[in-house]
């Protein structure tokens, strides 16, 4: 690529870049490398690094070209596009999908709060009445999802909002400005008061930490509501919501990064990564938008089971070794 051709590329990527980074920086919507964006751009597709974290659009170099062609090829032939390249974005397949020039996706929690409820479309289509949006209930990232939209478009051409089952939101539109407002609006009709609790036991957090070498009070005091919070303790014992949950440990009984002191509050293990504390954070933000009516739809043994693929552990892999650029410098 020439000089000119350059500029010309990165005059079109600057919008996405600030955007993605804006959209990166509100813990609402996206938590450690979650979530992903995508232009479209002369037969490349510029989609996020795996495990990158959004919020650094704007310090890092976080979007990498796919050959869009290439892509849509492996796609027909049933091959994921990240066993072709592995830095590539989970739901590069997805992205591909969807005829829109800007794609995003995002762990917006107060879309998870009601995709991961048995009645979610009852409430989303009052919410989302008069948007063109279509449900897709939970089905495994890459291949499988991209598949779903594809399903989902053929039923409703016009659909450019989607509401993912136990997983997420996606939006897309011909430009920036569009996905925005559209995320704004979704937001908007989606969001959730969330639920308050008891003040957390400092004075017996901070005893426990005294004889327990390894774990600390957390920085987000939110993270206390895992432990004074019935309802969400009792949700966790359950099963998984979501797949984040199972990717970052969060909620498997064994190695969590976070101790539960029942009444009391929470406690974190002075070596958790801030992909984990990241993600934790955004559990509790789920968590509080839970009511003790809502009847939730959990992952079933199986579908908690395909989490763990090669490309899903491959993610892990990435997400865990990533760090946002405000730690490595």
């Amino acid at each position: 690529m020439n000089e000119h051709a350059a500029v010309a590329v990165q005059a079109e990527l600057q919008p996405l870049l600030e955007f993605t980074g804006r959209v990166g920086s509100d813990p609402l919507l996206t938590q450690a490398s979650t979530g992903n964006s995508s232009l479209k751009l002369d037969g490349v597709l510029w989609i996020k690094a795996s495990g990158r974290w959004m919020a650094d659009a704007l310090r890092d170099d976080i979007f990498i070209p796919l050959n869009l062609t290439e892509v849509e090829d492996c796609r027909r032939r049933g091959i994921d596009p990240t066993e072709r390249y592995p830095r590539a974005s989970l739901e590069t397949a997805m992205h591909a999908a969807l005829p829109h020039r800007v794609v995003l996706h995002v762990h917006c929690v107060n879309t998870i709060a009601w995709a991961v409820r048995s009645d979610a479309l009852i409430h989303l289509e009052s919410r989302l009445h008069s948007l063109p949006w279509q449900w897709i209930p939970y089905v495994a990232s890459g291949l499988p999802l991209s598949r779903a939209i594809e399903r989902a478009l053929s039923a409703r051409p016009d659909a450019c909002v989607f509401i993912l089952g136990n997983h997420g939101l996606v939006v897309a539109a011909d430009d920036i400005q569009t996905v925005e407002a559209l995320l704004r609006e979704v937001q908007e009709r989606l969001s959730v008061a969330p639920r308050e609790a008891h003040p957390p036991d400092y004075a017996e957090l901070l005893e426990i930490c005294s004889h327990s070498s390894g774990w600390d009070l957390p920085d987000d005091d939110a993270l206390h509501f895992l432990g004074t919070d019935p309802l969400s303790r009792s949700i966790l014992t359950r099963g998984l919501l979501y797949p984040c949950q199972a990717m970052f440990s969060t909620c498997r009984c064994g190695n969590r990064p976070f101790r539960i002191i029942e009444d009391r509050g929470v406690l974190v293990s002075t070596s958790i990564s801030a992909n984990n504390l990241a993600m934790l954070s955004g559990l509790v933000q789920v968590l509080q938008r839970l009511s003790p009516s809502a009847p939730l739809r959990y992952l079933t043994e199986s579908e908690a089971a395909a989490i763990s693929t090669p490309v899903m552990d491959r993610y892990r892999q990435l997400a865990s070794a990533s760090r946002p650029a405000s730690l490595r410098r």
